[in-house]
């Protein structure tokens, strides 16, 4: 399977927002994506700033399978940056999001030279932390009321990955560093709050 990186333009809106208004019950809670051409163009005039990065996940045949974001960039000694992603109907669970995180995670710490990654993730939000899990982010805490999505102040877990910990193989990082990872987020998911 293969997926193509592709900044998102004004030219995207009208596939952007038909992907938006098919995968409303797939988001639900989870992401407030931009559902008008308003937000939309909000949203590509955001990505030119130095402390954005956003790109389209597209498949072979031209489709939007997603959206993955690098959003608060912040350099100097923190070098950091936070993920933002989701996946469009009927594309979710195929794959996609997969290749094309790992893509960016690849560019993140390559092109941008950025040190460290973070993903906030909903507990709930089963497939979100598979995601990051099989590319290798591990679980570091989490943190009560801390983003407001659809109107209210919601949970998260916080999982991160460093340039160090990257390996940039066609499917991650090893078996083991996964498992290892994977029980530890089993036994904090029962017991989330330290």
């Amino acid at each position: 399977m293969s997926v193509e990186l592709v900044v998102p333009a004004a030219a995207h809106t009208k596939p952007f927002l038909a992907a938006v208004a098919r995968s409303r019950r797939l988001h639900g809670r989870w992401v407030k994506a931009p559902a008008n051409a308003m937000e939309y163009a909000a949203y590509v005039r955001r990505l030119r700033q130095d402390s954005y990065c956003g790109y389209l996940v597209v498949t072979a045949d031209g489709a939007i399978a997603g959206v993955i974001n690098i959003n608060e960039i912040v350099r100097g000694s923190f070098c950091s940056g936070y993920l933002g992603y989701y996946a469009f109907v009927p594309h979710q669970g195929k794959g996609y999001m997969s290749e094309g995180l790992r893509q960016v995670v690849d560019r993140a710490f390559s092109r941008l030279a950025l040190h460290r990654l973070e993903a906030n993730i909903q507990p709930g939000n089963r497939a979100s932390r598979r995601l990051v899990e099989g590319v290798g982010f591990r679980l570091e805490g989490y943190s009560e009321r801390y983003l407001k999505i659809a109107g209210r102040w919601r949970d998260h877990e916080r999982w991160a990955l460093t340039a160090e910990d990257w390996a940039p193989t066609p499917r991650g990082r090893n078996g083991a560093g996964r498992r290892e990872r994977s029980a530890r987020a089993r036994n904090f998911s029962r017991n989330p709050r330290p």
